[in-house]
């Protein structure tokens, strides 16, 4: 293993992250504790390292994000599988990173710093955004146009099909209503505290009404059984910025137990996407499936159409919000950077195993 194949292996994982790049800075902050005091790690035991490394992260993560890795535990290992950075890479990396004085802990901020620009870029275009000129295609092709964004490109789909939906609801004031017929209220009244606490009615009242809502569930990338967008008034919303597939559809209507569901995907059309419902015996469950296209159409519509004084200002709103609470843009990176001294650590091309005297850091 040389210092250029481990390279390889970390730019790899780099490029496969998404924008919060939790997986590389669990790395970074393995090799950092390694450097510091290289005794307290066995960087080829990894038993030494895989729990408490993501605790490591995490402190990093929620100083620079306010988040943290919801990812479930199998996910968060396969960091160290033999396809992503196992025992002896981390070993060649730790190598070359005490060698220069911290370079690899440096490279892999280096390229948190960069995809936080490009966050940058995209929140400065959201900040400029004027109903009159918003075109929602221009905002998901900087997703799906830059490397460092496009695995996170479902985010910002989510967050597009979210923004038009609530705006649409909260414009109609649309409620959703809950009543129990009065030859039942004996049976509400014998089961008092279930109908309070859950359904929010009681003998004196048999019936309420609230407001029609809808939630985002995957804002912090959560395990959440698939389920992208969620109603008090019933459907459960898949979204997938992909075409729809036999496979696809199978996927997206298994993980979610909901008995009505609403698919939104890149393209689909028409006569396919029945035939499959129709074969695997789910048009009853899905109510129907919005493409991009239409998405387009009802943005333009709610933009510039004959209602856009009831909808365009909410949607730009929604659109604004959302992506504040999916991508939170780190204001502490610099001073982090000069705390760790990384200002201080001369650049150089870590993985060329040079000499030891390349790139230590200034005293």
């Amino acid at each position: 293993m040389t210092a250029q194949e481990a390279k390889s292996k970390l730019d790899r994982l780099i490029a496969i992250s998404r924008v919060h790049l939790y997986k590389p800075i669990q790395i970074a902050e393995i090799l950092h504790r390694h450097r510091s005091d290289p005794s307290s790690l066995d960087l080829r035991n990894l038993e030494t390292y895989r729990n408490r490394s993501k605790q490591w992260r995490d402190e990093i993560s929620v100083r620079l994000l306010r988040q943290r890795s919801t990812s479930s535990q199998k996910y968060q290992d396969n960091l160290f599988e033999a396809n992503a950075i196992p025992p002896p890479v981390l070993a060649k990396l730790a190598e070359a990173n005490q060698r220069t004085g911290g370079a690899v802990e440096v490279y892999i901020y280096q390229a948190f710093t960069a995809r936080q620009q490009m966050l940058s870029d995209v929140a400065a275009f959201l900040a400029r955004a004027k109903p009159a000129t918003f075109v929602l295609r221009d905002l998901i092709a900087m997703f799906v146009k830059q490397p460092g964004l496009r695995r996170s490109v479902d985010k910002i789909y989510e967050i597009v099909v979210y923004a038009l939906f609530e705006s649409l609801v909260e414009a109609m004031n649309a409620r959703v209503s809950l009543s129990v017929p009065k030859e039942n209220v004996e049976l509400v009244r014998e089961f008092e505290g279930f109908t309070r606490l859950v359904l929010g009615i009681s003998p004196e009242q048999l019936s309420i009404s609230a407001p029609a809502r809808l939630y985002r569930a995957g804002v912090t990338n959560a395990a959440d059984r698939g389920l992208d967008i969620w109603c008090n008034f019933g459907p459960a919303v898949q979204v997938k910025h992909l075409t729809l597939t036999d496979e696809i559809a199978e996927e997206l209507v298994e993980q979610i137990t909901a008995d009505s569901i609403v698919i939104v995907c890149k393209d689909a059309e028409e006569e396919p996407t029945t035939r499959i419902l129709n074969q695997l015996g789910w048009k009853d469950r899905v109510r129907g499936v919005i493409t991009q296209s239409e998405l387009e159409e009802w943005y333009e519509k709610a933009l510039r159409g004959k209602h856009k004084s009831r909808l365009a200002d909410n949607l730009i709103k929604y659109l604004r919000m959302e992506f504040r609470n999916e991508f939170p843009r780190s204001s502490e990176i610099a001073q982090f950077m000069q705390e760790r001294g990384y200002d201080k650590v001369a650049a150089v091309e870590w993985w060329a195993d040079a000499p030891s005297r390349a790139g230590q850091r200034s005293r």
